[in-house]
């Protein structure tokens, strides 16, 4: 029923860009913050970037993607997009996006109640 789903991952070479898309159904993102996290082999997930709901207009960003990515929301299509550019062999990973009621963290777990599958974005040259 509720559910969020990633998609838009793929294979890029360093410096190229990619988008990432997270789709919501069964309930409206209007009301939702939303943030990327990603997972790289045998480490842990990291924040990665995130942005309040409609209403608000704040967004955050991890050190380590801050100036090449960009968080976007599409409320027409319930969609959350994370434009990467720029891209380096380390961001590689599986990237997940979730919902929570604020944009006030990039730490995952709680109050990110609502997680997608997941989708691979490989880096390599």
């Amino acid at each position: 029923q509720l559910q969020l789903v990633e998609s838009g991952g793929g294979l890029v070479q360093p410096g190229g860009s990619l988008t990432l898309s997270c789709t919501a159904s069964g309930f409206h993102l209007d009301f939702h913050a939303i943030g990327w996290f990603r997972q790289a082999p045998g480490k842990d997930r990291e924040g990665v970037s995130c942005i309040s709901s409609s209403a608000g207009g704040n967004t955050k960003y991890s050190d380590s993607v801050a100036g090449r990515f960009t968080i976007a929301r599409d409320d027409a299509s319930n969609t959350v997009y994370l434009q990467m550019n720029s891209l380096k062999p380390e961001d590689t990973g599986v990237y997940y996006c979730a919902a929570a009621s604020l944009c006030l963290s990039l730490v995952p777990g709680p109050p990110y109640d609502y997680w997608g599958q997941g989708t691979q974005v490989t880096v390599s040259s």
